[in-house]
């Protein structure tokens, strides 16, 4: 056992120290992957080091290293060495977390972080939540907690509201719901990609005029595609005024709330009634956690909790949190001891500067792209997003759609850096999300002139 775990963390180490030296993006065809791996289940073991060394040789070097400091993709996972241990041992130990009897200190230290999270987003006493895999599921929780708080049981004329920049998950959330599609109103964005207030407001008369049960608004607390924020106190008027439920989805900007120009950008968070966000993203731990907060948690026990027969004594032992009680899993792995030993080996402070890092060096880039011709930057930085796209003079869109779609696939297949694009206002835009702080102001410099090439090379 003892030689196995040396085997592995060699490995973890290895790849720490040579990551930025390694290809981001680098994938194998499925038929070459089938012939590697598919084989019948073997009948007899084999070496454990021989196993591990295919392991390293065909798996782990065939998959994108979302912890790289050229990756700018999507949102990176920058994870931590800390945290990865953190995993190990509650691997190792096998602690379930999903009643209290069977992880009592688990349990306390869920609660614990959670509370770190409260307070760092700024939401009141008594609030409180759970952890799961990650901003999908928390969005579902939130929604499914809302749906039976404001509804209950009487929801199929009721609506919901959204922008056109919200992340995906929420209409996948309304859909598992039962919701109708027509249910969720999807209104226009501003110029800067945030919702915008008199069509929201518009839209909400409109369907209590018609019989219809306005309920929810999801409010966008940094977006995917540009780090936009919603403004979030409008918001939090609205939803009061109309005695509606005003969720927040910050699976990717609330982290940014440990720096002052998270603070502001973010100013009316706290009023939110529930609120996704992801520590696998910004807060720097391994996959997965993410995390759904509510003004009560009682709202979640409400909504989630059975009592079967065969687990009545248990759920009812102590005074312990039974983290089954407040989302769709019973079964929980011990989620929270990462984000636990992380933050008490290094302290907030360093969160808060790498923070910091990641909003610089959006602002670097951004400076760099606009000092260049060549290049329009369609959303200034904000949140540690700049999208942009090469604009060489007298090209049509059709033709710059087309240009900036082959840079993000010569990105994917070179390996250098890993670039793709997203849509703005039907333009295919590039962008840059720069949280990791591995990455430097070079490593930045460096992948806008690769990109620069690849324009060239496409033009």
């Amino acid at each position: 056992m003892r030689r196995l775990g040396y085997l592995v963390i060699d490995m973890l180490v290895d790849h720490a120290c040579e990551l930025s030296q390694k290809s981001v993006t680098r994938a194998k065809d499925r038929a070459t992957l089938s012939a590697l791996f598919r084989e019948p289940p073997p009948q007899d073991g084999q070496d454990i080091e021989a196993v591990i060394e295919t392991a390293g040789e065909h798996i782990f070097s065939n998959v994108m290293h979302v912890d790289h400091p050229r990756f700018f993709a999507f949102a990176p996972s920058p994870s931590n060495f800390v945290s990865a241990m953190a995993d190990a041992l509650a691997s190792g130990f096998n602690v379930f977390t999903g009643v209290a009897l069977e992880g009592s200190a688990a349990a306390e230290i869920e609660v614990t972080v959670l509370d770190w999270l409260r307070q760092i987003c700024g939401l009141p006493k008594p609030a409180g939540g759970v952890l799961v895999s990650g901003g999908s599921m928390a969005n579902l929780t939130a929604l499914a907690t809302a749906r039976r708080v404001a509804l209950g049981d009487e929801w199929h004329h009721a609506t919901l509201y959204s922008s056109d920049q919200t992340h995906s998950s929420v209409g996948r959330a309304v859909s598992i719901l039962g919701f109708r599609s027509s249910q969720l109103r999807t209104i226009p964005s501003d110029e800067g990609f945030r919702i915008q207030l008199d069509s929201l407001r518009k839209a909400i008369h409109q369907d209590r005029s018609n019989g219809l049960r306005p309920f929810c608004v999801v409010a966008n607390a940094g977006t995917i595609n540009t780090g936009a924020v919603d403004p979030l106190r409008d918001i939090a008027d609205i939803c009061k005024d109309e005695r509606m439920w005003f969720h927040a989805d910050g699976a990717y900007g609330a982290a940014s709330l440990l720096t002052d120009e998270g603070k502001e950008a973010l100013r009316g968070l706290e009023l939110v009634d529930s609120l996704s966000l992801d520590p696998h993203k910004w807060l720097f731990q391994p996959y997965d956690i993410g995390c759904v907060l509510v003004r009560d948690p009682r709202w979640l026990e409400e909504t989630f909790r059975v009592l079967p027969e065969y687990l009545k004594e248990v759920l009812s032992w102590g005074e312990g949190v039974n983290f089954s009680d407040r989302s769709p899993e019973l079964t929980r792995r011990f989620r929270g001891l990462k984000l636990w030993m992380s933050v008490k080996a290094f302290g907030l402070d360093a969160f808060r500067r790498a923070v910091a890092t990641g909003l610089s060096n959006a602002r670097f880039a951004e400076k760099q792209l606009r000092s260049n011709p060549v290049w329009e930057v369609l959303t200034p930085a904000s949140l540690g997003v700049v999208a942009f796209r090469y604009h060489p003079v007298g090209r049509s869109d059709t033709d710059l759609n087309r240009i900036n779609l082959a840079i993000s696939q010569r990105c994917v297949a070179g390996g250098f850096a890993m670039v793709v694009t997203t849509e703005l206002r039907n333009q295919t835009a590039l962008r840059l999300c720069t949280i990791n702080p591995r990455t430097s102001t070079e490593d930045i410099s460096d992948t806008i002139r690769y990109l620069e090439r690849a324009g060239a090379s496409a033009s």
